[in-house]
């Protein structure tokens, strides 16, 4: 459940609304107030919500939160909320340090994108309104993915990503917004005939790509 993820992450929860038949979650201590039949269903977002539902504390995040960081993934101009709340799941799941979203992207805690992510998002630090040009300012490699042939561009298994990286995905529909403040591209091949991979597939194995070649530097170190 979400809320338990919040608050295993240590999210603030401010206040929980439950239903009659259902239970507030345990961790958290707060207000809890119970509503009356039909209540919760009036006010959720979902046709069939959850018995319990949650107002949290929403975490803001700065440059400086990734001052650090080894190796982040950009969100370009993402527009559907489930492919940005995959996304969220693959790069923390890997093991990223941030996801960095652009202006443009669909709104971070847009429900559909915090259902999407099944959690995972109140695991990693989320970086709103971000060119990408600042991340080249702060030291990042900026990585373009694309499922095109860009000038120069490699199959990402033989990119190296072992520096300090910012691995960037783009608009479903378009690609990247701004090309100009890409190093190097990578791509994934295709052997079918289907011209572009979902977005937040393509996402999810460069990740762990990523996350592979970090591991095996380490263990050689």
């Amino acid at each position: 459940m979400l809320i338990a993820e919040a608050i295993s992450a240590g999210w603030h929860i401010e206040e929980q609304f439950v239903a009659p038949d259902g239970m507030a979650v345990l961790g958290s201590d707060t207000p809890v107030h119970i509503l009356d039949n039909g209540v919760l269903e009036r006010v959720a977002s979902t046709t069939t919500p959850q018995p319990v539902i949650a107002i949290v504390k929403r975490r803001t995040f700065g440059m400086d939160a990734i001052a650090k960081a080894s190796w982040v993934v950009v969100a370009d101009g993402i527009s559907d909320p489930g492919n940005l709340g995959t996304i969220f799941r693959s790069a923390e799941a890997a093991g990223a340090a941030a996801v960095v979203l652009t202006p443009g992207t669909v709104e971070a805690f847009n429900p559909k994108v915090v259902r999407a992510s099944a959690g995972s998002m109140f695991y990693v630090p989320i970086v709103e309104d971000v060119k990408t040009y600042k991340l080249q300012a702060a030291g990042f490699r900026v990585i373009g993915t694309s499922s095109h042939d860009q000038e120069g561009s490699i199959d990402f298994t033989e990119a190296n990503f072992t520096d300090r990286v910012a691995i960037v995905v783009g608009n479903e529909a378009h690609g990247l917004g701004n090309t100009e403040s890409i190093d190097q591209w990578v791509m994934v091949p295709h052997r079918g005939r289907s011209e572009s991979l979902n977005v937040a597939m393509a996402a999810t194995l460069v990740c762990f790509e990523v996350a592979k070649q970090r591991d095996h530097a380490s263990r050689n170190e």
